[in-house]
This record gives C-alpha cells, structure tokens and sequence, in this order.
C-alpha cells in the first residue's frame, strides 16, 4: 500500500506518493528526476548509488524510501553552491579523478561523507572509507589523490577560517 513521504532533496521539500519500500534511488531517479545517482549492483556493495541522509552516506539502492521521511538528501545535483563547485568536485576535476564517470558521483558523495566527519583523514582512513565504492576503470589513484587533495582543501579553508559545505 502506497504512503506520501515527505523529505527534503538538496535543498528543495519533495512530497512522494509511492510504495514505503520502494529504493530511495529510484524515487530520486524517477519521481525527482535528478539522474546524476547512478544504479550499478542493486545490493549496495559497488557504491554508485551513494547519496547522503541527514549527512551520512547510504547506498539509495538498498534504502527504503519510507526511511528518508522528514530527513535531508543530498544527492551530486545538490552539492555546487551555484557555479561555486564543491571542493570535492573541484579536486575530482584537478586530479582527473574520473574516466568513464559512471561512479563518479558515487565516489563524490563518498567523499564528502568522509570529510565531513574527518576534515583531516589519513590516507588509511581514506582507503578504508572509499573501498565502499568500485570504479570499473580503475581509476583508484586518481580517486584517492582527490580525496586527499579535498582534504587538504578543507584543512587550508579551515585554517583561512572559511567553512566548506
């Protein structure tokens, strides 16, 4: 039996009439029409899916959509503030972080998880962290000296006193 489930998407109140267990990605994809959170396994175990809830990341394809209910989701499309790209999405682009880019924003969001709950992770907090996620191309370095130049963006931006979304 369908429910209305009302929550917050990048900014934006969303109101969805659907089944309660239906995949938060697919309510994205589908009913929201932000297409940058990628399907890849349907088992949350490649991480394209990534989207954070209230600031954590989830994997949208094995989250209920009834669970996202009064919370805040923050998929790619929500993370440049204006032209203003996220620092994450900067360091992705300066490091060549991406080949085909079907993970990319998984990867992204990722990231931004990570450094958000530890601006100065190490590069083992990095790698531990970011194994949630799978680039087929295998770009992983790239990836990593993203997350890491990321860090260190939020490192200095913290230390010039700016804060970093």
């Amino acid at each position: 039996m369908d429910s209305t489930i009302n929550f917050t998407v990048n900014g934006q109140r969303k109101s969805v009439t659907t089944d309660p267990a239906r995949p938060l990605l697919d309510v994205l994809r589908e009913d929201c029409r932000l297409t940058g959170t990628k399907y890849g396994c349907g088992e949350g175990r490649c991480g394209a899916c990534s989207v954070l809830l209230d600031g954590k990341r989830v994997f949208s394809c094995r989250t209920e959509a009834d669970s996202a209910g009064g919370k805040m989701v923050t998929t790619i499309e929500g993370l440049a503030q204006g032209d203003a790209l996220h620092p994450v999405q900067e360091a992705f682009l300066a490091e060549g972080a991406s080949q085909c880019g079907y993970c990319t924003p998984g990867m992204i969001m990722s990231a931004v998880a990570l450094l958000k709950d530890k601006p100065h992770a190490d590069d083992g907090q990095i790698v531990a962290w970011m194994n949630a996620n799978v680039c087929r191309c295998c770009n992983y370095v790239n990836i990593f000296n993203a997350v890491k130049r990321a860090a260190g963006s939020a490192t200095n931006a913290q230390a010039a006193g700016r804060q970093t979304p």
